[in-house]
């Protein structure tokens, strides 16, 4: 997305837009396809500029990332649950929500608290969470670590930079790109890693 776009786009939605956009994309299933850590950044580019109160926008995304996850959180715990709780068929296997389950007791702070930082998959895994069951004290603390990390860390490095480098937002679009791809990283990692165990599992 060319930068002047996303420049106009967050100065026009405002914090109303701002505070539904990381909510949705936080935890709500349809709001995956959102701009997330671009939209922070470019939020605090401009707070940096005076079109925001980074003392207002700061806590305003992290509110609303806290909230987003914890919604996304009960759908899956009150409804996303109901929808797997089905005998095995071609498409799920009662095994696979086990092992979920077995993950997030496992690795429940880098799976909630990192999600954060990989587009898409900060969406789904509160969800997925609800689903297994997650111990919700430990899901509130991780959910809290991951908004402030995430919600506020983005917004301010996109300040601080704003404050000290002149001229910054001209170089938004390869910055967003830069963005994008440190946050896929991950995610890339991990599906190579699944594909490298189911190979050798198969080769067994």
């Amino acid at each position: 997305m060319p930068h002047l776009d996303l420049f106009s786009i967050v100065q026009l939605i405002g914090y109303p837009g701002i505070f539904a956009v990381v909510f949705l994309e936080s935890g709500v299933f349809f709001g995956f396809f959102l701009p997330g850590a671009s939209m922070l950044f470019t939020a605090g580019l401009l707070a940096s500029q005076g079109v925001f109160n980074v003392w207002i926008l700061v806590p305003l995304v992290t509110i609303a990332a806290i909230l987003g996850d914890n919604v996304g959180y009960w759908f899956g715990a009150k409804v996303g649950y109901k929808l797997f709780e089905r005998p095995d068929s071609r498409f799920f296997k009662q095994e696979h929500l086990v092992q979920a389950k077995i993950f997030y007791e496992r690795h429940g702070f880098l799976a909630i608290v990192l999600a954060r930082f990989v587009p898409i998959v900060r969406t789904f895994t509160p969800i997925i969470a609800g689903i297994v069951r997650m111990n919700y004290k430990a899901f509130v603390l991780y959910n809290i670590t991951g908004g402030l990390l995430w919600g506020a860390g983005v917004t301010f490095l996109g300040y601080y930079l704003g404050n000290k480098i002149p001229g910054i937002d001209a170089y938004i679009s390869p910055i967003v790109v830069a963005i994008i791809f440190l946050t896929t990283i991950p995610l890339f990692r991990e599906y190579f890693r699944q594909r490298k165990t189911t190979s050798v599992s198969a080769e067994q």
